[in-house]
């Protein structure tokens, strides 16, 4: 099997992307411009809606799929592993991963009882994005899912908080996490949401003490761990973990390693499209620490890579950031 240099786990969620103006989410009941959670019968019901106004585009998503997606597109080689149903998303899901280039771990489910995870995306023709995600069998990928010989001869791990919500989840990064430190490899975490963090507080603390090489978080993530103001939180969190890395919406990123401090300024653009921002800071930043920089210029390599997605639509890079690295002299 290759030795993959980047693997992830987390959400497997289909984006199902249509046009509609403001008429059809009136009709079908949409809220406008927001992301909102919906059950298995509201997701088909606009989903056969969207079949009956056109053809929609199938994207896959999810935030560490995106982030491998940049890691990818930077020339490492990484994998995937998430869990989709064998219908017509999750075939397509796996299969657009792998066209990518990160290779999609565990086949289609066949006979689950959940189908496949879908954001149901309406675009209207002033730009908002109104989403309607269905979770379906992402969230139950678990510990069986994690094979101990994909992580043979890797180097690092990347994990999404936002699979610590269910227990099965937690025994997967245990098991990931195991896998990765025995083949010599360095395990890491987005801490993904302050109301994730609230909810399991405990046993995030205990992750990241015990079994994360590197930890990613924004500020108020930060805050919830420790329940504390920010400077006394990344005091705790260097205490737990070696590396730990804080965003701070528009102010210099923080990154600590040991006794090392870094500020990372942000680059300041006007955003056409804030959706997958944070992923990308990872993607640069991991990309980075894999090919043995230093935590300042992964730093900046994280910036940049954030800077470049939110001047598009999409949560995924569109221009060769390693172009843009070098000139700016990080490679």
């Amino acid at each position: 099997m290759t030795a993959f240099d980047v693997i992830g786990i987390g959400n497997a969620i289909i984006d199902v992307i249509a046009s509609a103006d403001d008429a059809d989410l009136s009709e079908m009941r949409v809220e406008k411009g927001i992301m909102q959670l919906v059950e298995r019968e509201r997701s088909e019901f606009l989903l056969a809606q969207q079949a009956k106004r056109g053809e929609a585009r199938l994207v896959p998503g999810g935030s560490v799929a995106n982030t491998l997606a940049g890691i990818g597109r930077l020339g490492l080689n990484t994998a995937f592993i998430g869990r989709v149903a064998d219908d017509e998303l999750g075939r397509s899901y796996a299969a657009q991963t792998e066209e990518e280039g990160t290779r999609f771990v565990n086949a289609p489910v066949t006979g689950g009882a959940l189908p496949t995870s879908r954001s149901i995306i309406f675009v209207t023709p002033d730009g908002e994005r109104s989403m309607n995600t269905y979770l379906g069998i992402s969230g139950n990928l678990g510990p069986d899912d994690v094979d101990e010989a994909v992580f043979a001869g890797s180097k690092w791990l990347f994990l999404e908080g936002y699979l610590f919500d269910k227990p099965a989840g937690k025994s997967a990064f245990t098991a990931a996490a195991e896998a990765c430190h025995k083949a010599g490899g360095q395990a890491g975490i987005a801490l993904s949401d302050p109301f994730c963090v609230d909810r399991h507080r405990d046993d995030f603390r205990r992750l990241v003490s015990e079994s994360m090489d590197y930890v990613i978080g924004n500020a108020h993530e930060w805050e919830s761990l420790y329940q504390t103001n920010l400077d006394e939180a990344l005091r705790l969190a260097t205490a737990d973990c070696h590396t730990v890395i804080c965003t701070r919406s528009g102010d210099p990123a923080l990154l600590f390693r040991g006794n090392s401090r870094v500020e990372v300024p942000v680059h300041r653009i006007t955003p056409v499209d804030a959706t997958g921002a944070g992923d990308q800071f990872a993607a640069g930043l991991i990309y980075g620490l894999a090919t043995g920089q230093d935590l300042e210029t992964a730093g900046r390599m994280g910036v940049m890579a954030a800077s470049e997605v939110i001047s598009h639509v999409g949560a995924r890079p569109e221009r060769d950031l390693r172009v843009d690295f070098e000139k700016a002299g990080l490679i």
